[in-house]
């Protein structure tokens, strides 16, 4: 697969990803080489990194605890200070191995200590590799709430190896799958009808799928890198979805939702919307509804969780002058960015997800 390139960094792919990556090494003076993995990515991940990894640097390994309950300033802490108790001077780079959390908090703890060490993203998940390690959004969590602190700033290359997916399971290649999805409704309908039917997909399908969802969102990170337009096109399902996801991270009567099970239940309750207020096909509604059902369960969402989870929609990151912002979809491929929905109508997409 050919690599994806925009102005500040490159996303190669498998063999050839590790060929850059050492070449990369060999023409830069690093004193150091720092690897951040979680707890599930250093024994499933890290030993096969290593063995594609040329180079004559002292290599630390930074290991955090796995899980969106750990992407949080307290951890940014202990590998801040394991940056510094090791010796992490100007001159280091950070390598980030896992799965969003890990890019996520690797590259906001990379752009951060010592005011920015260089680093390389090397996503191990489905959703990261689509997703969290495109277009430099790093951070953390607030509490339970999503990514409220970090940085926009890209890494030096992200590599992409799809051999990392069979170490998944199965819950989590469907998290990821979600995200390509969503490039599909809102910039290419032709990719997303290539979903409607993925028993038929093979594994080489998916290698070009991946690609292609890489590509779609770097051309529109690349267009839009601080979100000042377009890129807002890409938290479709994520206004409702985050919500949901903050709520059920902070109830302990309820099941943790992955990112892309949140951003599921957001998308078919955002498409429901999109047709009540921007007249979305009534028959593509149902197709989407019916697709997202096909991969995830129907999530129980009491009545009684409905006022709790649209209070926590003041803290979406694109809200401008105290309006609640979403992305709607006029028709597939053609999204509309700062739609204003009463709550009223929110209670009905919930309504129309349970039905």
């Amino acid at each position: 697969m050919t690599s994806i390139t925009n102005d500040t960094y490159t996303v190669h792919f498998n063999a050839n990803a590790y060929e850059k990556l050492n070449n990369y090494l060999k023409d830069n003076r690093f004193s150091k080489i720092f690897i951040i993995v979680d707890t599930n990515t250093h024994t499933h991940c890290l030993p096969h990194f290593m063995s594609k990894l040329e180079t004559n640097l002292e290599c630390e390994i930074i290991e955090i605890e796995a899980g969106e309950i750990n992407k949080n300033i307290d951890t940014c802490v202990g590998v801040w200070n394991a940056l510094s108790d090791l010796g992490a001077d100007r001159k280091a780079l950070v390598i980030n191995v896992g799965g969003g959390v890990v890019t996520d908090l690797g590259g906001f703890i990379a752009c951060t200590f010592k005011r920015g060490l260089k680093y390389i993203n090397i996503p191990t998940s489905l959703l990261a590799m689509v997703d969290a390690s495109v277009g430099g959004k790093t951070g953390v969590d607030l509490g339970a709430l999503k990514n409220q602190v970090g940085v926009i700033s890209s890494g030096d290359m992200v590599l992409v190896d799809t051999g990392f997916l069979d170490t998944l399971p199965k819950n989590h290649l469907k998290s990821g799958l979600a995200e390509m999805l969503k490039h599909g409704l809102i910039y290419d309908e032709a990719y997303w009808n290539k979903f409607l039917d993925l028993d038929s997909l093979t594994l080489n399908d998916l290698d070009d799928l991946i690609h292609q969802s890489v590509q779609i969102k770097n051309t529109i990170v690349t267009e839009d890198p601080f979100e000042n337009g377009l890129r807002k096109t890409l938290n479709f399902g994520h206004t409702l979805g985050h919500a949901i996801e903050s709520y059920f991270l902070s109830q302990t009567d309820k099941p943790e939702l992955l990112h892309g099970e949140a951003i599921a239940i957001g998308m078919i309750m955002e498409s429901y919307i999109s047709s009540e207020l921007l007249e979305f096909p009534k028959t593509d509604l149902e197709i989407i509804k019916k697709a997202f059902l096909d991969i995830f369960d129907k999530v129980q969402i009491d009545n009684s969780d409905h006022e709790a989870i649209i209070d926590l929609l003041k803290y979406d990151k694109k809200n401008e002058h105290g309006n609640i912002n979403f992305v709607l979809l006029e028709q597939i491929g053609k999204p509309k960015i700062d739609c204003l929905v009463e709550n009223k109508l929110i209670i009905k997409a919930f309504d129309y997800y349970k039905l």
